[in-house]
Order: C-alpha cells, then structure tokens, then sequence
C-alpha cells in the first residue's frame, strides 16, 4: 500500500520524528529488501494455501527487522490477511506466558476493515455469512428457530475448522455473545467478546452467563488461538499473519525466565504447522539466535530453526531471513525518497536548501558516531533528517550547509546504540538451557 491520502503522509513523517516504523505507507521508501520482501511474499503465499508456518527474521541492530516485519503486514492486509503485531516484554508480554502473548495478539488484531482490536468485527462478519449460507439454503430468517440453526451451523464450523481442537469454553463464549446480541444485550456481549480476547477484567456475572470460570491460562492460550484463527478463516480473511518483535529482549531476563521463554518459542516453532493460514514472525539479533544465553542454549530449538551459510552466502527459503545491514548508499536513497515525499510549505525552498551533498555529509557525520557502522544509523539518522527538513520548512533564515554541525544526541540513543557506540559487549557464555514444557 503507497501513500494514498494526506493522512498516510502525515502518519509516516509523525512516526519518523519519534524513531518509529510508521505502520502504513512503508512501500513508499523501502529500499534495497526486493529479494527479502519476495520471500516474506512467499510465506504469504503458503499461508494462503493453507500452511501453517514459522519465519524468523536475523539480523542486528538497524537492519529494519521492525521495518520488514511492518511490511510484511501491511502487504498481508493488502491480500486479505487478518494481522497482528505484538512487542515482547518483561512486564506484559512473555513467550513463557501464553495467556499474555494470546491477549496482545487478539487485542492487536487488525484487518483492512478494522485496523484495531477487530475480533468483534471478524466475528459479526463469520456469523453474517453463516446467515446469508442458511438463507440460501432456504432457511427463514424471520422464523423463530433460525437463531437455532445459526447457533448450530457456527459450533459445527468451528469443529470443522479446528478439527474439534477448539476448547468448549471457546465454542460456548461464541454462542452466547451471538445470542447476547441477538436479545440487544450488547453490553454484556461486549464483557463476554473482551473476555474471549483475554481481559482479566470480565464480571464473574458476565461470564456465569456463559458457562466460564476465571480466564483464560496459559495452558489453554494456544488452543483458543486455534478457535480465533478459525474465525478470521471463516470470516472470509486468508489467514493471520503474527508479528512479535524484538525477542532479543529475553537476553536481559533471569536465567530461569530466559529459559522459559525459549521453550515457550519452541513449542510454538514444533506447532507452527499444525495452524492452517498462520504464518509467525519473529524478529531477533544473531545473538539471541546463535548464543547460548538464547537459542543456541536450546538445543532442540537450535537444530528447528539454526541459520545457515557457506562462504558468505545463505538461502532466503531457510527459517531465519537474514536482513542486511544498510550501507551508506541505501541511506542516501531512503533519504532522497522521503526529501521527495515530505509535505513542505515551500517545496522550492526545501529542494534548493536540503542538497544532495548535504544529505551526503549528514549520513558521513551520523555514521562517524557509530565508528563507521552504518547499519546502527537508520533510526537516527532518519529523525535527524526529518528534524532538518522541518526546521527549513519553519525557519525561512535557516541554511543548514551553513549553519548545520552534527552532535549525536547520547539521550536518544537505545542502550544496544550506546553499546555500539562506545564498543561495550557482554560475551559471558552460559550452560546450556534445560529442555522442559511450559505448562
């Protein structure tokens, strides 16, 4: 999806300015990742075929794992895909913790319809076609037992989908928000949908309407994911497409959460394919994928999903994807595609002022501060040029080839930047992890 509206230019610029990767309108600068995007095109591909699969993204810091990943979504939603993007945290979000994973998963969801928390929307469109289906069977929706038909017709389907793998719990919270609605009791039907998508904050009265005790455990999570995925399928969507970012996370956890947590990943990886329609990916630095503090400490995941390359060159088809670290051209060219698209004022001004070869010195003076390594600027450098072109944009007097000299700003950087910076590293090798369930 390119930039379609004012409002898409203006959310890129706004998320630049902050350091983030804006979540629409990303096509619009993307350079250099044709062949990795086609890959992540062929993931999109099997997913809607059908395949339930696993992809991970590898590659260090400013790389564009977050990019890449937010483009994979955006050009999922583009074929019909349900999506979501979930951060991994020590505080809310923990591999180990299904219940946690499953309820930013459901609350993220999205579709082309409902770019936020769309489960509600993804469940009235299934039970809608369910209606249309007996209708064109003859049924009349004006008799007094069609409600009954619906109600068995979705528990049938959700058997077919899930292979009778979707908890009762899952099946009867679904028949009774329909018929919740059904009576225009919306406010309880609300209780009962945020319950399904994982809240902890549901009324023992709301949920006794249903037939439910307490929420949804970790024990459980990923079986009610199969029930949600079934839905998104039902509803007429390909498939789902889960991001989680930033799995290098667990590297700064305790020993006995880190490990966990891995083996939480690999119970995902081992499932991965027994999901019809999901495609999972998960972005992470080499660290996390080769040390022993990370995957490599779990063996049995280690051989699921280790990398692979001979004399430099690695397959793009293998379960890591590994993601290049800019140089100094691609950030020209980044930079030159949004001089392009920024929505100046004075457009005449902004090209006369903002010069190839002062683009050119600003991308020289940002990567001095990183000894040279180019593949940690792009976040820095970005919010360091959008800053440029709106100070141009502002100050009628403001020349930057005159009056412009570069500082890095150590406050804004992330710790692993600061580490890069001043050439810190944490090497200490840890035993092996322990293989054993979550549950």
């Amino acid at each position: 999806m390119s930039i379609r509206s004012e409002a898409d230019l203006q959310h890129v610029f706004e998320s630049l300015r902050k350091g983030l990767v804006p979540q629409r309108g990303l096509d619009a600068f993307a350079v250099g990742i044709d062949k990795e995007r086609g890959e992540m095109a062929r993931q999109l591909d099997m997913a809607a075929s059908g395949e339930g699969s696993i992809k991970l993204l590898r590659g260090d810091y400013g790389c564009g794992k977050t990019f890449v990943s937010r483009l994979t979504l955006q050009d999922a939603i583009e074929r019909g895909f349900a999506t979501s993007f979930v951060v991994v945290s020590d505080n809310d979000t923990r591999l180990y913790k299904f219940e946690e994973l499953y309820a930013r998963i459901v609350s993220n969801l999205s579709t082309s319809t409902c770019p936020q928390g769309a489960l509600g929307d993804v469940l009235d469109r299934w039970v809608g076609s369910v209606e249309e289906a007996l209708e064109d069977t003859g049924s009349d929706p004006d008799d007094e037992g069609f409600d009954a038909l619906v109600l068995e017709r979705l528990e049938q389907d959700l058997h077919a989908r899930t292979q009778g793998q979707a908890p009762q719990d899952f099946i009867r919270v679904v028949k009774t928000i329909f018929e919740l609605k059904q009576r225009g009791e919306l406010t309880e039907a609300g209780a009962l949908l945020s319950w399904l998508a994982g809240s902890r904050n549901v009324s023992a009265s709301a949920k006794r309407a249903a037939g439910v005790r307490g929420e949804i455990t970790s024990r459980d999570a990923l079986a009610y994911l199969r029930g949600v995925l079934a839905i998104v399928r039902a509803a007429g969507h390909t498939g789902l497409v889960v991001v989680v970012d930033e799995t290098e996370t667990l590297l700064r956890s305790r020993r006995d959460t880190r490990g966990r947590s891995l083996n939480g990943l690999r119970q995902i990886a081992d499932a991965a394919g027994s999901y019809p329609g999901l495609l999972w990916v998960l972005t992470g630095t080499p660290d996390f994928f080769d040390s022993r503090r990370g995957v490599a400490g779990l063996p049995p995941l280690h051989d699921r999903v280790r990398f692979m390359e001979r004399g430099g060159f690695a397959s793009m088809r293998q379960p890591q994807l590994r993601l290049r670290p800019f140089d100094k051209q691609r950030l020209l060219k980044v930079a030159h595609k949004l001089h392009k698209l920024y929505p100046a004022g004075e457009r005449e001004r902004v090209d006369e002022t903002v010069t190839e070869a002062f683009i050119e010195r600003l991308v020289d003076e940002v990567s001095h501060g990183f000894g040279q390594d180019v593949g940690v600027v792009p976040r820095q450098f970005l919010r360091e040029f959008i800053n440029v072109l709106d100070m141009v944009d502002e100050e009628e007097e403001f020349v930057p080839a005159q009056v412009y000299e570069f500082e890095l700003d150590e406050s804004s950087l992330r710790d692993e930047e600061r580490d890069i910076t001043y050439q810190t590293s944490d090497d200490e090798p840890e035993e092996l992890l322990p293989v054993e369930d979550v549950w």
